[in-house]
């Protein structure tokens, strides 16, 4: 049905696993033709990303519940009809993939615990053989000298506090989610500097519990999609503000108790499109800041200013949940670093009218604005995945975005990647150009000011997508999951990453991989 595919969630969820990109190489003035690892700052850190539920696997094993992910994917949702019941198994063979990490000159890896394996009743009684291999795992990292950076939560809450009381849309979930917080800074904070209290929230929210795409699926007419429970209109907001009380929790509890013993850093993500006005008129220009101020703002601003955009304010009204003054100053300054996801760029086009006219909204329609991919796309739900642009300037102008607006906070890139489907061979060229192309607008926004600390590409090997299953490739790793050993395959991109983490000069290695980056032929 048409209602149900609306330009917003299309394009954000598309982006997620960006399943056939077609390349267009645009060297942006603003973003250096050539560098080396050497010309970021010393303590700036690289590294790779994956996540509990896309990569570890032994879903039934040694006492892990199930997830919502588990219900989602058993439930036969995926397109594929995959699950992650075995996925990369991560989880028998991490030993491998931290050795392949530490040959690769990995100076970072960034995970995701999966609070079902660590605290399987989601409260209480921690597993002994969940902690075991998180200690392992980190032990393991620390020993090849990689820095684990890692997410307390990555979309996979345990299944039986959505059964208790529908997760994200209670507050009960900011006392469970601190909890588990403190388990996991008590348990693994002597060796753990970087923690990220939850990834997405925006994302989360929108396709959680406006379009219904994720896990739980909520959603309801005319907005979403199968959902059997939900309200579009209103459930988005609320699962963010829960959210965020439950990342300032977490944040105070760290600052508090751990902090001042273990220096380490907290911070919260969130995915990012850099917006730009489809046309220079008034209304779209006044649309893409609506655009930036819903999709950004909305986590943003609450842990800068202490509140939501007076634009949300407005437009949403008493459907968005509000902050007591005390709740306010609590949400204020409760970060050490923000992280970002990216990947492209959309256009915007205002579409206010036919918004306002409509009885009811949700999240995608209070914007007023129109997403599309491409200038000469028409503003629709009905994207072609090749049809998505390849922007690496982008990235500079959202890093630069969050200079000018928030203050110039530390920033981490923690995802960006470039997902291929059956086409992603071992000679992933197209990948190399990607993160090149990003890795090089990353510098750029640092030589303009941007107070960016680290990058990591999405993702470390093949894994489980959540919108694709195993039809859509990220790795820089191949992983044949036919194969009953699961065999890790470097690819191309494996190699070029590994010569520029060992500081190899980027035209150095254009000789190497015929059609990579061929700036000079231009």
């Amino acid at each position: 049905m048409q209602e149900a595919i609306r330009p917003l969630m299309a394009s954000i969820l598309l982006s997620l696993f960006l399943i056939s990109l077609v390349l267009k190489l645009c060297s942006a003035e603003s973003s250096p033709a050539n560098f080396t690892r050497n010309d970021f700052p010393s303590d700036f850190v690289f590294g790779a990303g994956t996540s509990a539920y896309q990569v570890e696997g032994a879903a039934a094993e040694d006492g892990r519940s199930p997830s919502i992910w588990d219900t989602h994917t058993h439930a036969g949702k995926m397109p594929d009809k995959s699950t992650g019941d075995i996925a990369s198994d991560q989880y028998h063979k991490y030993k491998e993939d931290v050795k392949l990490m530490s040959d690769a000159g990995l100076e970072a890896y960034r995970f995701s615990i999966s609070w079902s394996r660590l605290i399987p009743n989601g409260r209480g009684e921690v597993n002994p053989k969940g902690l075991n291999y998180y200690n392992n795992l980190i032990n393991e990292l620390i020993e090849k000298g990689i820095q684990p950076h890692i997410t307390l939560y990555h979309l996979d809450l345990p299944q039986v506090l959505e059964d208790e009381y529908n997760g994200w849309l209670s507050p009960k979930i900011v006392d469970d989610f601190t909890a588990y917080a403190d388990v996991c800074f008590r348990e693994f904070g002597d060796r753990v500097s970087h923690w990220t209290t939850i990834v997405e929230v925006n994302i989360m929210s929108m396709a959680s519990y406006d379009a219904g795409n994720f896990p739980p699926q909520r959603c309801s007419y005319p907005f979403g999609i199968n959902c059997t429970a939900g309200n579009s209109s209103t459930e988005p907001y609320i699962a963010t503000h829960n959210a965020l009380l439950a990342h300032a929790s977490i944040f105070h509890l760290y600052k508090t108790k751990y902090q001042g013993f273990q220096h380490g850093w907290i911070g919260i993500n969130v995915y990012t499109f850099w917006y730009s006005p489809l046309t220079n008129s008034k209304a779209d220009v006044q649309a893409t800041k609506r655009a930036r101020d819903f999709l950004l703002g909305w986590i943003i601003d609450p842990l800068v200013f202490g509140d939501y955009p007076k634009i949300m304010k407005k437009i949403v009204g008493s459907r968005l949940p509000t902050f007591t003054k005390s709740q306010s100053k609590y949400l204020k300054g409760s970060f050490d670093f923000i992280g970002l996801n990216h990947y492209t760029s959309l256009f915007v086009a205002d579409n206010s009218a036919k918004a306002l006219a409509m009885p009811i909204r949700d999240y995608s329609n209070d914007i007023l604005a129109a997403l599309t991919v491409s200038r000469n796309g028409t503003p629709s739900g009905q994207f072609i995945p090749t049809t998505t642009p390849y922007d690496p300037d982008g990235l500079r102008k959202i890093l630069e975005y969050f200079k000018q607006k928030y203050k110039n906070p530390p920033i981490y890139v923690q995802e960006n990647g470039y997902g291929l489907g059956e086409k992603d061979t071992m000679k992933d060229t197209d990948r190399i150009n990607y993160l090149n192309g990003y890795i090089g607008s990353t510098l750029a926004a640092i030589r303009n000011g941007a107070n960016v600390r680290g990058y990591f590409v999405w993702s470390f090997m093949d894994a489980f997508e959540f919108m694709a299953g195993y039809q859509s490739r990220f790795g820089l790793y191949f992983v044949d999951f036919d194969d009953k050993e699961l065999k890790r395959i470097p690819k191309l991109s494996a190699h070029w990453y590994s010569n520029f983490l060992k500081g190899k000069n980027i035209k150095e290695m254009l000789g190497e991989h015929s059609g990579v980056l061929d700036h000079d032929s231009k």
